[in-house]
């Protein structure tokens, strides 16, 4: 994982005999790492990716990523689109900026399903892409200088973040939305609020190695439960656990 050129990474809360923690996640299409963490900051995500981190990262918008330059970075579309619906529904003097993103949204999804499906090259999704990253950089100076401060905080946030905005457009294996990541993080919610966490160290170990197991098992189109049997047997018999990316 930490040596993967594209990755996606997201966390969620959890409990350790009711004190509030981290799961962080990680995945690439290939594998899924899960890691539990007191803490949801630079140490959390260093225990999960290393001190230096290799490649894109998809992320939300959560300050720890700041640490990470913006041209290594893709922040997700679907989070933003969430945003800018918000900015209408609150109907404030900026309300502008949430219908003009809404616009932009639209279009970007439109040129991005047009590039999956074969339609256009990349390089005429790069051209597509490009008047997008005008209007919303106007967009975003208006809102930054209008009348509704929490628009103008929510504006100048994004503006230091554009960068990251694009990077889909021209890195093979990055998408623009996070959503791979958060499906694979919802096995882990439902579990969360159906058993509210852990009570021991070597509860959050089982859970960090089942939902790694379940989760990349399912990306290979493996049988989780077969791959557990297999691996009692090797450990009952002194062998080596079989490889959990080996077909």
């Amino acid at each position: 994982m930490r040596q993967a050129d594209v990755k996606l990474a997201d966390e969620t809360s959890w409990k350790l005999w009711g004190k509030l923690c981290w799961l962080w996640a990680a995945a690439t299409t290939h594998v899924a790492v899960f890691l539990i963490h007191g803490k949801r900051s630079a140490r959390g995500l260093a225990a999960l990716l290393g001190e230096t981190i290799h490649g894109i990262l998809h992320t939300d918008r959560w300050n720890v990523y700041r640490q990470i330059a913006d041209e290594c970075r893709q922040l997700c579309w679907a989070h933003l689109k969430r945003d800018f619906r918000k900015i209408v529904d609150g109907r404030g003097p900026s309300v502008f900026v949430g219908r003009r993103g809404l616009r932009i949204v639209k279009e970007l999804f439109a040129a991005w399903h047009e590039f999956q499906e074969g339609n256009v090259t990349r390089q005429q999704l790069q051209t597509l892409i490009d008047p997008l990253k005008r209007r919303l950089g106007k967009t975003l100076l208006e809102g930054v200088f209008g009348d509704d401060a929490r628009v103008a905080k929510f504006c100048e946030n994004l503006l230091e973040l554009e960068c990251a905005l694009w990077t889909f457009a021209t890195h093979e294996g990055v998408e623009p939305t996070n959503n791979y990541m958060e499906r694979l993080l919802r096995r882990a919610v439902l579990w969360r609020r159906r058993s509210f966490g852990c009570n021991s160290e070597a509860g959050c170990r089982f859970v960090e190695r089942i939902l790694t197991v379940v989760q990349t098992c399912r990306l290979h189109g493996k049988n989780s439960l077969e791959y557990l049997r297999n691996a009692v047997h090797a450990h009952r018999r002194g062998l080596s656990c079989p490889g959990l990316l080996s077909r």
